[in-house]
């Protein structure tokens, strides 16, 4: 498979969440649903990337961490 074919089978097979979530809730439905990412989508359910576990981890175990941040505020790598 191409590295174009593998990431749009894993956007096909991932939980589809809005960025307006709670890293405390998309760790919660990662857990669920026994996957290492979710697919980012926009209000008009459009893909618009991949939030990893990976990611969401380290923001979890910042200083600054509350169980109200948003994935939209995770800043990225």
């Amino acid at each position: 498979m191409t590295p174009a074919q593998t990431q749009h089978h894993a956007m096909v097979h991932a939980p589809r969440i809005r960025d307006d979530m709670t890293v405390e809730v998309a760790l919660s439905l990662m857990a669920g649903a026994r996957v290492d990412h979710l697919v980012l989508c926009d209000g008009d359910d459009q893909s618009t990337g991949l939030v990893t576990l990976s990611r969401l981890s380290v923001c979890r175990d910042a200083p600054t961490y509350t169980d109200r941040v948003r994935i939209r505020d995770v800043p990225e790598r």
